[in-house]
């Protein structure tokens, strides 16, 4: 049996992209646009050069944001302010950056770490309000999220505000040199292509990294375990108090990286325009990949081809919300299509109990 629900677990995500590509589909022919050609043209336009380049740079900040919110999942909790925690950290980072000047492997790690420290400080509040206040983190984060935002504002404007003459908008003084990322194009030797990210294979060591921590060590079968059973956790010696802010804090962790690729790679400085968003799409990614380092990668690219493959529609006369919806679809029938799942485990499980106790009796 377990085979099998692995199987129907893994098809999920093909089962939830093909009714997506459906249900979009039946939405084109009805407002007059042949569903093949956009879908042709999406592929067309997404497996260029400068797309594949595009892409991998849109799937870094989104895989990073949902391992960060996958942590919290691991445990039970929704870090629903990873959104907050990671723009808040890519500021301080930027603004903290810049004061400084050191070889460039150091500078590069130390302004990673002001990111880490200031998000993980900013998720432990959330924890703490949680464990000793009992609010909800999903209040609590979403209402982090807004004085995030509003600190940022305040921030930017004033304290951290470069107040070079030529800067119209706010902005925080540019990174040194020894402070940016180089592009990976000089060492993939694709010069003719559009800058890709030096941050990609950080992003790929931290998939390693949190693999190693939820699988591989006491503390991350201390968080699977509590989440999937708290009572049998806290009987086991788990102190659910401590371990709650500590997720948090890990989570924050995560979080503070999710700007760092856009920031060190290509902005080198934190302005009004920084990407917003990549903390609630992590969530999605999170919930597609199943909180698994290589299926939120996959999950990951899937919504950055997606995005990027639906700029061509606007250009050929179709909304480029179809995007959206499908994003929306898909992730909408793989949730459903995991609690269907998770009842029917349940159910397998009563079942199984109920033969055991006829059996034994």
């Amino acid at each position: 049996m377990k085979f099998r629900l692995k199987i129907i677990s893994f098809s999920a995500p093909l089962v939830a992209l093909s009714l997506a590509v459906s249900l979009t589909s039946l939405i084109l022919v009805s407002i007059g646009k042949n569903p093949i050609e956009t879908f042709l043209m999406m592929y067309e336009y997404g497996t260029t050069g400068k797309s594949i380049v595009s892409i991998l740079n849109r799937t870094i900040p989104l895989y990073i944001s949902a391992i960060a919110v996958a942590v919290g999942f691991k445990m039970g909790l929704f870090n629903i302010g990873v959104e907050g925690q990671y723009l808040l950290g890519a500021l301080i980072a930027a603004a903290l950056g810049t004061t400084f000047s050191v070889v460039k492997p150091l500078h590069i790690f130390l302004i990673m770490l002001i990111a880490v420290v200031t998000s993980s400080l900013w998720g432990a509040i959330a924890g703490y309000l949680k464990v000793y206040k009992g609010i909800h983190e999903v209040i609590s984060t979403i209402m982090l999220n807004y004085i995030g935002v509003g600190l940022i504002a305040y921030s930017l404007s004033t304290i951290f505000f470069d107040k070079d003459e030529k800067n119209a908008i706010p902005q925080t003084v540019e990174l040194p040199e020894t402070g940016q990322l180089p592009p990976l194009n000089n060492f993939l030797n694709i010069e003719d292509l559009p800058n890709l990210h030096g941050f990609l294979p950080i992003a790929i060591i931290l998939g390693f990294f949190y693999y190693w921590l939820v699988w591989k060590t006491t503390l991350g079968y201390d968080l699977r375990v509590t989440g999937a059973n708290p009572i049998a956790a806290k009987f086991s010696g788990v102190d659910p108090k401590k371990l709650t802010i500590l997720a948090m804090i890990i989570s924050g962790g995560f979080a503070g990286l999710v700007g760092m690729g856009p920031l060190l790679s290509y902005f080198h400085q934190y302005t009004i325009d920084f990407p917003p968003g990549l903390g609630f799409a992590g969530i999605g990614v999170a919930l597609l990949g199943r909180n698994h380092p290589i299926g939120m990668a996959l999950g990951a690219l899937l919504f950055a081809f997606l995005d990027r493959s639906s700029q061509i529609l606007d250009l050929r006369d179709v909304p480029k919300e179809i995007e959206t919806m499908m994003s929306a679809f898909i992730l909408l029938i793989v949730v459903v299509f995991y609690e269907i799942i998770r009842r029917y485990i349940v159910t397998q499980q009563i079942k199984d109990a109920s033969k055991k106790v006829d059996s034994d009796g």
